[in-house]
């Protein structure tokens, strides 16, 4: 009971989405590249490693998929989607 407790406060705090401060005309040129990213999988789900992801992705913003979640199908292409499992280890990353 307590791992699954950790592991959901854990989830929680990286629920969120992360952003970077642009200006509107910097904006358009932050669009996501996921490749660039892709050796992150694997690692860790912290902060830190999502800071990364965005600056290796180019990303604008950042959306953290917990285990067994749903998202919502909107596209955007300034944002980098970085899922995780139950060990809190990166299992994909992807934009939209």
């Amino acid at each position: 009971m307590k791992h699954i407790l950790i592991a959901a406060l854990a989830a929680a705090g990286l629920a969120g989405c992360a952003t970077t401060g642009s200006a509107p005309d910097q904006a358009a040129a932050m669009t996501c590249k996921a490749d660039p990213a892709q050796y992150h999988i694997g690692h860790d789900a912290t902060q830190a490693m999502g800071t990364a992801i965005l600056k290796d992705s180019g990303a604008r913003t950042l959306r953290w998929g917990p285990p067994n979640s749903a998202w919502t199908m909107d596209y955007r292409e300034d944002r980098v989607n970085v899922r995780y499992d139950d060990k809190m280890k990166i299992t994909g990353i992807s934009c939209g």
